[in-house]
């Protein structure tokens, strides 16, 4: 592998694992694959009942067209539902369904039990590295996060 420095690499490896981690929860799946910008969309209307279409888009990232055709697939699957605001009948809010609640907790519950099968089989050195590196992955993840919303708000 060419020297690409440590940013690069550690990009490089987060996506590889979430991308192999999604891979091996697949088989197991009750239901159709779900694309990642569906459940992106899910996780985030779960964490804010009631969000709008547009700030979604924002907090996302994607276009308000973008969300509205993830929104419809969403609720044609029966995990979302949007509803049109009473005050403003050009705004919709988000909420999403028991199912969908359902369907992302057994999600979470598989890929937990993932990375605790595969923690178990590094030494506890690599653990530990691990485990030191996680307040460091969550400040690098609030940096990330602090930008993509100074961008939106541009």
């Amino acid at each position: 592998m060419p020297d690409i420095g440590i940013p690069a690499e550690l990009g490089a490896l987060l996506a590889a694992v979430n991308r192999l981690v999604r891979r091996s929860l697949r088989g197991g799946l009750t239901g159709p694959p779900m694309p990642t910008a569906q459940a992106e969309l899910l996780r985030l209307v779960r964490a804010n009942p009631g969000i709008r279409v547009s700030e979604a888009a924002g907090e996302l990232r994607l276009a308000d067209n973008s969300v509205s055709t993830l929104v419809r697939q969403l609720a044609g699957l029966g995990l979302m539902v949007r509803e049109r605001d009473p005050q403003d009948a050009r705004a919709a809010s988000l909420s999403v369904t028991p199912r969908a609640t359902e369907r992302l907790r057994d999600w979470d519950d598989r890929r937990a039990a993932v990375y605790r099968e595969q923690w178990r089989r590094l030494s506890a050195r690599d653990r530990t590295a691990l485990a030191a590196a996680v307040p460091a992955l969550r400040r690098l993840a609030a940096l990330l996060h602090e930008e993509s919303r100074t961008r939106t708000r541009r």
